[in-house]
């Protein structure tokens, strides 16, 4: 009986902890988001980005972010210097200068540049329609990023047209994520 009890802890201690994000190619988003809207976040990253790998082991592993972001968006992990070919808004995106022989840095992706991504990791926001919200450039911890995935999820960016309404929305965020 002790054995029993014990292993279903043990098992619902990993199930718990083990929550990970949905991750989905952007095409997959876009077709989702036809199904059910809602609004797309990338994660453009690249293979040698420490701070990248920090964003994957401290912000998008947690479960507080990983079950706020699979119930309210959709999730696109994107190698901003890859060699994928990415067909979004009618469009084909490439890495025309991507060099295989490469292990470290390479040639930025076409889509990188269509968003404007100047930075790694850069998490860029698109609404329903796939429309362009923000680049949100830098690592964030799970607070951090708490703020800005309730910031557009709610639409309330569209509010904030002065720097004081910026100031006046951190001041009064109510922060809910575990570090």
């Amino acid at each position: 009986m002790k054995k029993l009890l014990i292993l279903t802890i043990a098992f619902c201690s990993i199930s718990v902890s083990a929550q990970k994000i949905n991750w989905m190619s952007l095409e997959e988003a876009v077709a989702a988001q036809k199904e059910t809207p809602k609004k797309i976040f990338i994660d453009a990253y690249t293979v040698w980005c420490g701070p990248c790998k920090m964003l994957d082991k401290n912000t998008f592993s947690n479960k507080d972010v990983a079950a706020y972001v699979n119930e309210n968006y959709y999730a696109v992990k994107f190698n901003a210097e890859g060699n994928e070919t990415i067909n979004f808004n009618d469009q084909t995106f490439k890495n025309p200068n991507f060099d295989p022989n490469k292990s470290g840095r390479n040639s930025s992706h076409q889509l990188a540049g269509y968003f404007g991504v100047r930075a790694y990791p850069t998490i860029i926001f698109l609404d329903e329609e796939t429309n362009l919200i923000a680049p949100l450039p830098g690592y964030k911890t799970p607070q951090q990023f708490e703020l800005y995935l309730k910031l557009f999820k709610t639409d309330d960016y569209k509010k904030i047209t002065a720097q004081g309404d910026w100031e006046n929305y951190q001041n009064n965020f109510t922060y809910e994520f575990k570090e």
